[in-house]
């Protein structure tokens, strides 16, 4: 009759030992080797704390109509100029010029946020003036809502300058955002909502270029229009700007994003570090390299007949003998009688 195996399963074995031996000792070394250096491993091979993630996220911005525009129209410094700011016209003089201007904001891909500014200026000028840079300034509300919802004023600053007077200017680009340090995970981040330019002001210095420009990059946080294509022959008819693209955000993580990475990490690495000393445990212990008592475990319903049989053998011949005469004359008698 041929048999086959039903079930297996590993026996258990456990190794005790008193506590000031060398066996207590080993298994505290083994222990801290075995849970502590996976985390020096993960932390030392960098990365282990996340201290800025990243996010794309398609900005809300939206033109604040809010221009101030500045051509030159000689190489010795002439210039014209006008804004919608009333205090710096009234500061121009004969070198305001009221420009025709049409703007039209669309949402090209249907997503309920406007992604393109189409911005035409017509500047009127006199038969002898003819423009060889441009300067201008666009406002903008910006905002995200991802993570942290920030809420802020911003700028694009368009320039161009050509050695060769034109009549015409394109001008295509996005609108990109700019940061020097990360954004809070969550929260309300509106340090920058306040005016790019002060119209208020009625001094000139609060309409300068140069120091509007200065304070704005000062900022931590900014949008920068990134031209794409321009093609001089000013006039500037007309202007087209592609205000925003996904923005690429950076922000701070939060404690359990940051416990999520690094859990992963130890993780990954504590698998390798229990396969090895587990087998380094198995070897020392099982070849009592280091003595201990072995103590297997045995439960009571696992001793079969073959068990008893050995035991009844072990009692030998005396518990026989002493069984026959327990018995008695008068059970062989009745036996032969039988």
């Amino acid at each position: 009759m041929s048999f086959y195996e039903v079930y297996s399963h590993p026996a258990l074995i456990r190794y005790k030992t008193s506590v000031c031996t060398k066996a207590t000792l080993f298994l505290v070394i083994v222990l801290c080797l075995t849970y502590i250096s996976p985390l020096l491993v993960a932390y030392r091979s960098q990365g282990f704390w996340v201290k800025r993630s990243t996010y794309e996220e398609q900005a809300v911005v939206r033109f604040q109509y809010q221009t101030l525009l500045v051509a030159s129209t000689s190489t010795r410094g002439d210039y014209v100029a006008w804004s919608t700011f009333s205090s710096f016209n009234n500061m121009l003089g004969p070198n305001l010029r009221i420009p025709t201007i049409s703007v039209q904001e669309q949402d090209q891909n249907q997503d309920g946020k406007l992604d393109r500014l189409i911005l035409e200026v017509q500047l009127p000028l006199e038969p002898e003036e003819e423009v060889y840079s441009v300067q201008l300034l666009l406002t903008f509300s910006y905002q995200l809502f991802r993570m942290s919802t920030v809420v802020m004023q911003s700028l694009a600053y368009i320039q161009y300058s050509s050695p060769v007077p034109g009549g015409q200017l394109f001008v295509a680009g996005d609108l990109r955002l700019q940061q020097r340090v990360p954004l809070p995970h969550r929260g309300l981040y509106d340090v920058y909502n306040v005016p790019v330019i002060d119209a208020s002001s009625p001094f000139a210095s609060a309409y300068n270029l140069v120091a509007i420009i200065k304070a704005y990059q000062e900022r931590n946080l900014t949008t920068v229009f990134s031209p794409s294509a321009s093609n001089c022959l000013f006039a500037i008819k007309p202007s087209r700007a592609s205000l925003n693209s996904p923005s690429l955000s950076t922000y701070r993580p939060g404690f359990w994003e940051t416990i999520k990475w690094a859990w992963v990490q130890y993780v990954s690495v504590l698998l390798v570090f229990l396969w090895v000393f587990t087998r380094v445990q198995t070897f020392v212990f099982q070849n009592q390299v280091l003595p201990t008592r072995p103590v297997p475990l045995v439960k009571p319903h696992l001793i079969g007949p073959s068990s008893l049989h050995s035991h009844s053998l072990a009692s030998g011949p005396s518990s026989l003998h002493s069984h026959s005469l327990a018995s008695g004359p008068s059970s062989l008698h009745s036996h032969s009688l039988a």
